[in-house]
């Protein structure tokens, strides 16, 4: 059992890996200062159900195990994050304190900047604490498979080896985002192995595809219940698709659909965090995980929800509405994806079951679905 310190634990991430991890045994310290409620309270964008803080949602959990400790702080600041980290000493970080979304970061200058100052001032305050304090904490920080674009390549796990007039060498992968949000997470990657060859630090990289799925036990339970957004800034696609089939809203493709991208259910999500706890890198070392398990594209992922949700009487359109993100449509990808399985990730993958699960979820709180937030109003142009 491990001391971990998870920075923004309030999300959609965060939460359901603090329940988890609490539930293995681990001593818990959980940190978040509610930025992503503020921004969405700005933008007039709610989740499916609105959820306590994290203060009240820890009275159930908090009566098992090892209590857990919280803090609502700002891991922008250098200073009080530090105190943190110096008093509980962690062994390992779980790095989620980021604003995670492309569209939010497209909005306007002012939100493309707090992207950028949040998300490399957090990464940076973590490198640099544990450079003094002890580098010895492994870092586990979560990527995404969007720093990589849509090169006419394979993409690799992390790193590329070159051969070049003879000589041979090995590098990260080359990069190119699409959104700030995505430039952010570049730099992250670049901080960390700045910070890791320069101070032998030991660091695990996520790059995960987007995400799907419900944080909730058997018997839907609050207190195991994570953030489920839908609204165009905040929600990703599938959980979006389903609520709108719920909502009988037709599923809005965004341009031709040809897009393909890697997809992973939450729960593997929580899976993939436990194996590389368990495989903490060498000082020194940034190991680099694809952490997604199938590739999919737009228009299979739309045909996947209606076929699933129209065995439950929930019979939905698809329709496709002009793009309002500047991308490849039709483009190669074949991304790598080995070495989270290597060491031991059993994938759930995606079928009908899966998809009418979430919808029976989404079910329950039809009546607090806001259908005038599904489609979308930030344009990259």
């Amino acid at each position: 059992m491990k001391r971990i310190l998870i920075l923004g634990a309030d999300g959609y991430l965060g939460w359901a890996s603090t329940v988890a991890l609490h539930q293995d045994g681990h001593k818990l310290t959980i940190v978040d200062n509610y930025s992503k409620r503020k921004y969405m309270k700005e933008l007039n964008r709610d989740p499916l159900v609105t959820l306590p803080k994290l203060k009240t949602r820890l009275t159930s959990i908090n009566k098992t195990r090892h209590k857990i400790n919280i803090y609502d702080k700002d891991c922008t600041n250098y200073v009080e994050l530090k105190a943190i980290i110096k008093k509980h000493k962690p062994e390992v970080i779980i790095h989620f304190a980021e604003l995670p979304s492309a569209p939010f970061s497209m909005l306007n200058n002012i939100y493309g900047w707090k992207t950028l100052q949040n998300n490399i001032q957090s990464t940076f305050n973590v490198a640099h604490i544990i450079k003094e304090i002890n580098p010895d904490c492994h870092i586990i920080k979560l990527g995404t498979m969007g720093e990589y674009g849509t090169p006419n390549i394979d993409i690799e796990e992390g790193w590329l080896k070159v051969n070049h007039n003879g000589r041979n060498d090995k590098f990260l992968y080359p990069r190119q985002a699409s959104s700030l949000y995505h430039t952010s997470k570049i730099m992250d990657t670049d901080l960390l192995w700045f910070y890791t060859r320069m101070n032998n630090l030991r660091v695990t990289d996520l790059m995960q595809g987007p995400v799907y799925g419900l944080c909730v036990n058997s018997a839907n339970e609050k207190p195991m219940e994570s953030t489920f957004t839908y609204d165009d800034i905040f929600g990703t696609v599938l959980n979006r698709f389903i609520v709108q089939a719920v909502a009988g809203i037709p599923l809005t493709v965004y341009g031709s659909g040809n897009q393909i991208r890697g997809y992973i259910n939450i729960a593997d999500t929580i899976d993939c965090i436990r194996l590389t706890l368990a495989n903490t890198p060498h000082s020194g070392k940034l190991n680099i995980y694809n952490q997604f398990t199938q590739q999919f594209s737009v228009n299979e992922l739309a045909k996947l929800v209606k076929v699933s949700l129209n065995e439950i009487g929930i019979n939905t359109k698809i329709t496709k509405i002009s793009n309002p993100r500047i991308e490849k449509e039709k483009h190669y990808y074949n991304a790598k994806h080995t070495n989270i399985n290597k060491i031991g990730l059993k994938p759930t993958l995606l079928d009908s079951e899966v998809i009418i699960d979430i919808a029976k979820y989404v079910l329950k709180h039809k009546s607090k679905i806001n259908k005038k937030i599904i489609n979308p109003k930030v344009k990259w142009k």
